[in-house]
């Protein structure tokens, strides 16, 4: 019944604020009171994308995560290689196993031990089914520095598949909330006429249906454009639909 609420919760969540800390609270019950979450839809063979098109959430200090995702640390973290091939939940004790192997590259010992500096030290991965090729979401989830890896291995023994739940509902929820990269907000009228051409309208049409004139109608393009930092306005288009900024309903 506890668990069904917290599911309730989530599900209602009005937006992506309200759900993270929904989730961060609960997650902290469970001992992991530091989180990173990250998804993308502009992968390749070789990388995950621009880092200011993710969407990324995390409870860290912003020390930590300078480094980490500012600096390009995370693209050679261990357990992100894990999560790009892998699905599921992954104890972070399997580290310990790579380093006995010597199976780590620099780049991947450099990460572990500026992890461990930041007292990032046990924790579990959960990687997430992906939907096409070109997306990945994981998140990583740190346990408080008292607790050692046995200890939040005893945690997810006992209540690994609820957490796998709620992380699995936070992470689908995540996908249809509006997400604005910080700088990249749209204003209304950007997304109405996102909206408008999106539906198949020309400026023409546009301006018509707004009662407004063509170069407004342009104008508001190319603000568009240069917020969302692409070239063309159906790149605009697709971007603003793939953070959910278009087609939502204003409170």
């Amino acid at each position: 019944m506890i668990l069904a609420k917290e599911l309730n919760a989530l599900l209602n969540a009005p937006s992506i604020e309200e759900l993270w800390d929904m989730h961060t609270s609960r997650m902290a019950e469970y001992g992991f009171d530091r989180l990173i979450y990250g998804y993308t839809r502009y992968r390749t063979a070789t990388s995950l994308g621009d880092p200011e098109d993710f969407v990324l959430l995390s409870n860290h200090d912003r020390s930590y995560l300078d480094t980490f995702i500012q600096d390009g640390l995370y693209f050679h973290a261990p357990m992100v290689r894990w999560a790009l091939e892998h699905e599921g939940a992954c104890s972070w004790s399997v580290l310990a196993e790579m380093l006995a192997t010597e199976t780590l590259t620099p780049e991947e010992n450099k990460v572990i031990a500026f992890n461990r500096s930041m007292n990032v030290l046990a924790g579990y991965s959960i990687s997430f089914k992906s939907v096409s090729p070109r997306t990945k979401g994981a998140i990583a989830l740190t346990a408080r520095v008292d607790l050692s890896q046995a200890d939040i291995d005893a945690v997810w023994q006992e209540h690994g598949e609820d957490i796998i739940l709620l992380n699995n509902v936070v992470h689908l929820r995540i996908l249809t909330l509006p997400y604005t990269a910080p700088g990249r907000s749209l204003t209304r009228r950007q997304k109405e006429v996102l909206g408008w051409v999106g539906d198949g309208k020309t400026i023409q049409d546009i301006a018509v249906l707004l009662e407004l004139t063509p170069a407004t109608i342009e104008k508001h393009l190319r603000l568009a454009r240069e917020s969302l930092s692409v070239e063309t306005t159906a790149q605009a288009v697709l971007k603003a639909a793939f953070q959910n900024q278009m087609f939502v309903l204003d409170n």
